[in-house]
């Protein structure tokens, strides 16, 4: 008996669609009225994030996303009211604004008037008219929130934290980068050092406090005190904290990501109060950190052995530094030591020697290196990838 792909039941078909990406997905409805059927199943578009630019209205068109299913959207431009976004997907899981650069507290204001359970993510990455003022309006209405990233908020200031803390109870991920007027007191909201004002966000696992330039030391010690399930922090670029502040951060033992590249007061001295402490980090970063040195990594080696990721790069590290660390490391996977122009072919041999469990090595910008220790390196058995960059052999040397 002949067969065609017409004689399969729908479900089989909604299965094999449900491998096509979202261009095709929409293809294949315009095939025959099966397949638009079949296409039109929920487990074909389960996952999916509708991606729209708002300009001219358009009946159809949350009627058709509600029927297949999808509830996370991201809005490319924003040329209509954001209320038509949310009245016209009541059930909304994820909504991304980012870069939506003409989003006002005014806009978002008549958007969120009535609480929406559904919502789990916001994201205003870059909606720089976006104040304190909005985050209100989440706080008030938005409880069920898990994920909300404020990057580039640059309006955003210690009062926009307070409601925050007070409203935003099951906040899982809080995203704050280069909102600089941000300082102790707000990061004090977040963890509930203010209870008769606020809760705080004791939920909180991950926090991303790049470029807050006005956080001190008392920030660490308000994170370490009240945010005990934090699993990943970043710290980078934040030149106001220095090494009294890993005292506090010691003894974190959910934290398993700490990132402190280009914290310019972080020292060997930070660096052991680190190792001597309790924690059980998978990965760290102190690259562009110009008082770390050597020392740092024999401190890791005795106290932060179970390092899967380490990035040291444009630090004042030597042979001596990788020679004091290797042999404990038995657990690192990712190396990244670019730009140590200390590093040479001594260096390359002992990690090729001792860390035979790496994936990946950077060495952009390593320029005493030479073939031979290029060599070794290559020879690691579970190596995939390697970054040389600006690293550069005579012609007689490059490996063929």
């Amino acid at each position: 008996m002949d067969t065609h792909i017409s004689c399969l039941f729908p479900e089989i078909l909604a299965m094999i669609f449900s491998y096509l990406d979202v261009r095709d997905k929409g293809r294949v409805a315009q095939v025959c009225t099966a397949w638009r059927d079949a296409s039109y199943h929920k487990s074909v578009w389960r996952g999916v994030e509708a991606k729209l630019h708002l300009r001219r209205a358009n009946p159809s068109l949350f009627p058709s996303l509600q029927a297949r299913g999808i509830r996370r959207v991201q809005i490319l431009s924003l040329r209509r009211s954001l209320s038509y976004v949310i009245q016209g997907m009541p059930n909304i899981e994820s909504l991304n604004l980012s870069g939506c650069y003409n989003l006002t507290d005014n806009g978002l204001g008549h958007a969120f008037v009535q609480e929406i359970p559904s919502l789990r993510v916001l994201n205003l990455s870059l909606c720089k008219q976006i104040t304190d003022s909005s985050l209100g309006r989440i706080a008030q209405y938005l409880k069920n929130l898990e994920v909300l990233e404020l990057g580039g908020c640059s309006n955003i200031t210690n009062t926009g934290l307070l409601l925050i803390a007070w409203g935003l109870h099951r906040l899982k991920s809080l995203n704050l980068r280069s909102c600089r007027h941000v300082s102790d007191v707000g990061i004090g909201h977040l963890a509930g050092m203010t209870r008769s004002a606020a809760e705080g966000c004791l939920s909180l696992e991950y926090l991303t406090l790049q470029d807050c330039q006005k956080l001190t030391d008392l920030s660490l010690k308000h994170i370490s005190k009240g945010l005990t399930k934090l699993k990943v922090l970043n710290l980078s670029f934040c030149g106001g904290i220095s090494d009294a502040g890993m005292i506090h951060l010691s003894h974190m033992t959910s934290l398993w990501s700490l990132n402190l590249r280009s914290c310019d007061n972080i020292s060997d001295t930070g660096i052991m109060h680190l190792a001597m402490g309790t924690l059980r980090l998978s990965g760290l970063d102190v690259s562009f950190c110009d008082k770390i040195g050597d020392q740092s990594l024999a401190y890791i080696a005795q106290g932060l052995y179970k390092l899967k990721s380490l990035s040291l790069c444009s630090c004042h590290i030597s042979d001596d530094g990788i020679n004091r660390m290797v042999r404990q490391m038995h657990e690192l996977r990712t190396l990244n030591i670019g730009q140590c122009v200390r590093i040479t072919d001594k260096g390359l041999e002992l990690i090729a020697d001792h860390l035979t469990q790496l994936t990946g090595i950077d060495l952009y910008g390593c320029t005493k290196i030479t073939k031979r220790g290029l060599e070794r390196i290559t020879q690691l058995p579970c190596l995939k990838v390697l970054n040389l960059g600006l690293w550069q052999m005579t012609e007689s040397e490059k490996v063929r």
